[in-house]
């Protein structure tokens, strides 16, 4: 129904007022009787088989939604809905910001890609809160967590200690969102000068709580290897529970259906979809390496198909999230995935 129908109304209008409208829709099934039930009883697929523990956490199966999507930590009970095994909320920031202006996202339907430079916009931390204390998660909740654009990078830390401290009680993970390259200067923080400054306080903040929150590290596929090095070696040694590998990438690398002049014409903005599953599947398989398998990855980036979800945990994810597979082959991908790997 969501590839024949959905979809191509979707289409007609800009990501944005796409994703705005399918929200609404879920909004709208809220109130529509035993919708939620249909929608289980048609995506959703329980697999003992799948089921894992990862970061101490006991997982129903290893699909996720990637991080973006519920911006606001508004839908994650929707999404669940879907047969997903986790939901990533965000990213968050302490405070609300408005993103990078319009037009700030646009398809590449042809190598079923998306480029953004959103700019990280959401409602803030304070109203994801709210909620998460008005409607309690039936599915394992990852925060995913920035700073404010306004916030230099000298002081992006506190911004950080915000949003943990004020979620920790109400999601069962973070991730840690120093990759987005939408956002002047955030990519700075992965190095490690500013990096184990946000990360070793979040660690000393955590031993003042009783329940135990998994810590991942959101990183970009750009990064060099050196600078990765840097990274897994500061991961294994600090008590980073995990890495997510990857975020978007700038590069343009694996767009063929449009010319260098449309290229130009988007302009800046990470690219998702297709075209980054095989850097993020590189970027995925050299942590693994590199850390002796030492650190659970959850890898992300242009699954597309129950084989590129299968490809992420051969080279080394414990976990995979999807988020443009979701756009482009709508939510039965998630059981088409979990029968796929049950084989």
């Amino acid at each position: 129904m969501y590839k024949h129908i959905l979809k191509p109304i979707l289409f007609r209008f800009n990501p944005e007022t796409a994703h705005n409208i399918l929200f609404s829709l879920l909004s709208f099934l809220r109130y529509v009787p035993f919708a939620g039930s249909i929608l289980r009883a048609i995506y959703k697929k329980d697999s003992p088989n799948l089921s894992k523990e990862v970061f101490g956490i006991n997982f129903p199966n290893p699909v996720g939604l990637a991080g973006g999507l519920d911006k606001n930590g508004e839908f994650y009970n929707d999404m669940a809905n879907f047969g997903f095994g986790f939901v990533e909320i965000g990213s968050l920031t302490p405070k609300p910001q408005d993103g990078n202006p319009k037009p700030r996202c646009f398809r590449v339907p042809g190598d079923k890609a998306i480029i953004n430079r959103f700019g990280i916009n959401n409602k803030g931390v304070k109203n994801a809160l709210e909620h998460l204390k008005k409607e309690r998660p039936n599915v394992i909740v990852a925060a995913n967590i920035s700073k404010n654009t306004s916030s230099i990078n000298e002081e992006a830390a506190k911004d950080y200690e915000t949003s943990f401290g004020l979620l920790y009680d109400f999601v069962d993970m973070f991730v840690i969102n120093i990759s987005c390259p939408n956002v002047v200067g955030l990519t700075h923080l992965q190095d490690i000068s500013f990096l184990s400054e946000i990360i070793d306080k979040l660690l000393a903040l955590r031993l003042y709580y009783d329940e135990y929150r998994p810590i991942l590290l959101k990183v970009s596929p750009d990064l060099s290897h050196a600078q990765l090095d840097e990274i897994i070696d500061y991961s294994l040694r600090s008590g980073i529970d995990g890495i997510v590998a990857g975020n978007t990438t700038r590069s343009r690398d694996g767009l063929t259906s449009i010319s260098a002049e449309k290229i130009a014409e988007i302009g800046n903005g990470g690219l998702s979809g297709a075209p980054v599953h095989k850097k993020n599947l590189e970027l995925v398989r050299y942590i693994h390496e590199k850390s002796e398998g030492k650190l659970p990855i959850v890898g992300v980036g242009g699954i597309m198909s129950p084989e590129d979800a299968k490809a992420m945990i051969d080279a080394g994810a414990s976990l995979v999230e999807i988020y443009s597979g979701f756009i482009y082959e709508g939510p039965a991908l998630v059981k088409k995935i979990i029968k796929h790997l049950e084989k």
